[in-house]
């Protein structure tokens, strides 16, 4: 490839399209578009950004050695995120669909999102209506699986997962090029489930791992989070969630943004009653519009090691 373009002569030469321009390929297709909003709605997240580059990559030159008549055959796509809740997994899956359907590779580009109880009915013959249906809405886009491993319950032979479970496979194989699955999950669960289900691993082409965040990544994701409400940290209370972050990524059941999405509407509703119980007069914009240092410190994350709420 020389200056982005793929040159292959054919031996006909016969009027046959001989060279494909894959940066002229990368902007028609909007490529660069969906990189940009995934780089905008994600904060950090470097490694998980530059696979999903990789895997665009290929697509866009898979694409362009079909367009070309090499032997082509459609790659496989299914794939794995896992990580720690709030880590950006679903929105990566969404920006994924939209790149999928982008470069041709899936008829709409949807996503469905799903767990166990979407998947696996209650009775003998109630799973695989239930999953079929899914199936039938998931087509031409992507289906995304949460904490997939519940599918499969080893100490419960009788469990209807494992018929949820074949059926995923059977279509995962044999109607690929029509259907992508994404499981998602924690990264040891993951691993125990694939180990339990082969045939799953098998299928699966790219492992996507999601890094917690850190630190200042929250604090940065907090700001955007309050900006898109047309809230404000004051600079003591950008300080004051600084040290809430510390704190309370260091308790139980931290789920990094999803964790600090809670921490900011706790915020917004003691600023809501401070404002409520001492306002003498009209409040202007910016009153309505800034957390202060109080709102974030009255957090029971401040009481002590063991407080978990605020």
């Amino acid at each position: 490839m020389t200056d982005n373009v793929l040159e292959i002569r054919k031996a006909d030469g016969a009027g046959a399209e001989t060279a494909v321009d894959l940066k002229r390929e990368y902007d028609e297709a909007g490529v660069g578009e969906v990189l940009r909003e995934l780089d905008r709605d994600l904060v950090g997240l470097a490694p998980v950004k530059q696979r999903i580059r990789e895997i665009a990559a290929l697509l866009l030159v898979e694409r362009a050695r079909k367009r070309l008549g090499l032997a082509h055959e459609t790659p496989t796509l299914h794939m794995s995120f896992t990580g720690n809740p709030g880590t950006g997994k679903t929105t990566v899956a969404l920006r994924m669909a939209d790149l999928l359907h982008r470069l041709g590779y899936v008829r709409k580009g949807h996503l469905v999102s799903v767990t166990r109880d979407d998947l696996v009915g209650q009775y003998i013959g109630h799973t695989a209506p239930k999953t079929k249906e899914i199936l039938k809405k998931a087509m031409g886009g992507v289906l995304f699986i949460d904490e997939a491993y519940y599918l499969y319950r080893a100490e419960n032979e009788r469990d209807y997962g494992q018929e949820a479970i074949e059926i995923l496979l059977q279509v995962m194989e044999n109607q690929r090029e029509d259907l992508v699955v994404i499981l998602a999950g924690y990264a040891d669960r993951m691993d125990r489930f694939f180990q339990s289900n082969p045939g799953f691993r098998s299928r699966i082409a790219h492992h996507i791992d999601f890094p917690d965040y850190s630190d200042g990544e929250l604090l940065s994701i907090s700001e955007r989070m309050l900006a898109r409400q047309n809230y404000h940290f004051s600079p003591a209370a950008l300080d004051a969630f600084g040290r809430y972050i510390g704190r309370r990524r260091g308790q139980p059941h931290f789920a990094n943004a999803r964790s600090i999405r809670n921490a900011l509407d706790r915020a917004r509703l003691r600023q809501a009653n401070r404002l409520f119980e001492t306002a003498e007069g009209p409040l202007d914009a910016a009153a309505l519009s800034t957390i202060a240092p109080e709102d974030i410190l009255a957090s029971r994350v401040f009481d002590g090691p063991d407080a978990t709420r605020g």
